[in-house]
């Protein structure tokens, strides 16, 4: 069976520019035309379209979600490529929560500089932002 590229894009849980653009990164392989120049993408582009949402929601990036595909085109016998990948993965997102904690706590320690809902003079927290000395504050060294 074959689709147009709204309905493989319905199906496939994604919008058009998204299938175009995952064709353009050469992530998704060029589909049958007909002789009015309309793409046509077959089940097996559809089964190609899930994996790599699947593996963008996993928020891999594009050059792994390459190389999985060309993993997946030729099996082998040794995982040791695709546990890197993943491997990789896994250190990328617990660098991201690290920061994602190092955030919280800021926003925490900010939210702690308020004394109660009435400002009386200058808001702590809009005083807090403003005396700022991390990201080019007069007094700053960075």
């Amino acid at each position: 069976m074959s689709y147009r590229i709204g309905e493989a894009a319905k199906r496939a849980g994604c919008k058009v520019e998204t299938v175009r653009y995952y064709e353009q990164a050469g992530l998704l392989p060029e589909p049958a035309r007909t002789e009015g120049n309309f793409r046509l993408y077959s089940e097996a582009h559809l089964e190609q379209l899930r994996f790599i949402r699947h593996c963008r929601s996993l928020d891999m990036p594009l050059e792994d979600i390459r190389n999985l595909l060309e993993l997946k085109a030729q099996p082998i016998e040794n995982c040791a490529e695709i546990n890197e990948l993943i491997d990789e993965q896994i250190r990328r997102v617990e660098e991201q929560m690290a920061l994602l904690i190092q955030l919280r706590r800021s926003l925490q320690e900010l939210r702690g500089q308020c004394i109660g809902p009435e400002v009386t003079g200058t808001c702590e927290i809009i005083r807090g932002l403003s005396d700022c000395q991390c990201h080019g504050g007069a007094d700053s060294t960075v």
